[in-house]
């Protein structure tokens, strides 16, 4: 065989393997309204950057007929390339070919490009569509999904990984993108479950569809197993792009900053007015997170779960900040078992990848109840506890109204290692709210008046003035400055400019035990 013959086998294997499944499976991929593995690729990447590793492989199983359902490539798409210039590693799952199924070979070539993504300290991409294990292969398909997950692991905190659900993701395929730090779900198209509608049915006679079980809305809005859920794959893949705009390449990278076209010194007396003065009044906490932000961008995580706590991307004078935010327009801003897992997760994965927090509090406690204490709320506020002592990332923090209780502890205070703290003057900063406080200290003064109702009420004026203001915390020193809600964006850029080469540590030690 001469180099032309050689070279058009080399050309007709490539045809084949690109084809996937076939041009029958790749039109009933496209009447689904989702695109082919390859197609997904070359949307997400730089043109022309992608580099393909292991196009040839093929299955070893010889059992159940196998050895004649051969396909180059064993239903994944492994490789590398670019997005906006960065090198980003990356597998795309081809539901075409045996319905996207895990072999050991298609196993081994997702570990091969987590190996290079963890050598070279660059983010992992997972695009998920696959039925799960290959049944035919039995444990060898099992073992595949373990060197997986213990790669996921070793990964954590090191790369960043994301997950993009684009069709089934069944059994125990969701725990590789449950182990990654972002879940994308594309709607009516994806879905995620342990077990499926028929299982649960035969086992507990519950009757429920696919999309109600495991699809985009149910695990953005119920679950909180996923942090995005998108129209379409396009939708999903863009997301991607702006979501790699916020993180570094690795943990030992800082997230690239960009040229700030947003005066940095620009002031919005609007600010003024968004707290107000009644404190039972809500009032939406993004109102004044999107008025800082550089041009007004936010980019919210996990929106559509827990909404009494905000989380997200943003940018001040260029540098890339986490957000964090009690939400007063819901449940008033308490903290519930939801919200306090989606805290915690959202700051650890900021201190995990060098992304200073600034945290926006109006809380006026933990949400009591008897199914917050069976459900554990102890355990899961204890989490933000643990996150924020944790972080040793630069933390800004401003109180906007309440701060209450062991709420005003964790919510990244002076004593959780907060290093610049400010307040607003609506910031009522106590162990509880006057009220609560005036029935309890001055109980027997309310009961002996001529008028207990306006005892009362001035014991509750003069308790906010004297005990519950930003003044008494101001003296004591854990805020360093009580801020004119105008001036905010200025005052955090140069609080974070201050603390762009801050240099803090926790004490040594193998891992610590959060409370899980």
């Amino acid at each position: 065989m001469d180099i032309k013959e050689k070279i058009a086998e080399l050309e007709r294997r490539d045809r084949e393997a690109e084809l996937g499944g076939g041009v029958k499976r790749i039109e009933d991929q496209h009447a689904k309204g989702k695109m082919t593995a390859r197609e997904r690729i070359d949307y997400l990447l730089d043109k022309g950057t992608f580099q393909e590793i292991d196009k040839f492989v093929v299955h070893r199983c010889h059992d159940f007929g196998m050895e004649k359902k051969k396909y180059p490539g064993d239903g994944v798409i492994t490789g590398y390339g670019t997005i906006d210039g960065k090198l980003v590693f990356l597998f795309s799952q081809d539901f075409t070919v045996l319905g996207g199924s895990l072999s050991g070979p298609f196993g081994e070539k997702v570990c091969k490009v987590m190996d290079l993504a963890i050598k070279n300290g660059a983010p992992v991409i997972g695009l998920n569509d696959s039925g799960g294990a290959r049944i035919q292969e039995g444990v060898v398909s099992l073992g595949s999904y373990g060197e997986i997950f213990k790669r996921n692991v070793w990964s954590s905190g090191v790369v960043p990984q994301i997950s993009v659900i684009m069709g089934p993701c069944a059994g125990g395929a969701v725990y590789s993108p449950a182990l990654t730090d972002f879940i994308i779900m594309v709607k009516k198209t994806s879905n995620m479950f342990i077990t499926g509608p028929d299982v649960i049915k035969a086992v507990t006679s519950e009757e429920v569809t696919p999309e109600e079980l495991g699809g985009a809305m149910s695990h953005n809005t119920k679950s909180g197993v996923a942090h995005f859920a998108e129209e379409s794959d396009q939708a999903a893949l863009d997301r991607v792009k702006r979501l790699l705009e916020y993180l570094p390449r690795n943990c030992w990278k800082s997230p690239r900053s960009i040229v700030c076209t947003d005066n940095p010194d620009r002031t919005d007396e609007a600010l003024n007015e968004v707290v107000p003065t009644n404190p039972r009044m809500p009032y939406d906490i993004k109102d004044i997170i999107l008025n800082v932000l550089d041009h007004h961008e936010f980019m919210e995580v996990q929106e559509h779960f827990a909404k009494n706590m905000v989380v997200g991307f943003g940018r001040l004078k260029g540098m890339v900040v986490g957000i964090v935010a009690n939400q007063p327009k819901y449940l008033a801003g308490c903290l519930d078992i939801n919200a306090s897992v989606k805290c915690a997760r959202f700051v650890r994965t900021c201190d995990a990848f060098n992304i200073p927090l600034v945290t926006f509090v109006d809380v006026p406690g933990f949400l009591p109840g008897v199914n917050q204490e069976y459900g554990g709320i102890i355990k899961h506020g204890s989490k933000i506890i643990y996150a924020y002592c944790e972080a040793t990332v630069p933390k800004v923090t401003v109180v906007t109204r309440k701060a209450y209780g062991g709420a005003y502890d964790v919510m990244s205070s002076k004593h959780h290692g907060g290093d610049i703290n400010y307040a607003y003057p609506t910031a009522e900063i106590a162990v509880m709210g006057p009220e609560g406080a005036v029935n309890i200290v001055f109980r027997k003064e309310i009961l002996e008046a001529a008028d207990p109702d306006a005892t009362r009420q001035k014991l509750i004026d003069d308790y906010r003035n004297n005990f519950a203001s930003p003044f008494k915390a101001a003296e004591l020193g854990y805020i360093d400055q009580i801020i004119y809600p105008e001036y905010t964006r200025p005052k955090l850029i140069r609080a974070l400019e201050m603390l762009k080469d801050k240099k803090d540590s926790i004490p040594a030690r193998r891992h610590g035990n959060i409370p899980l």
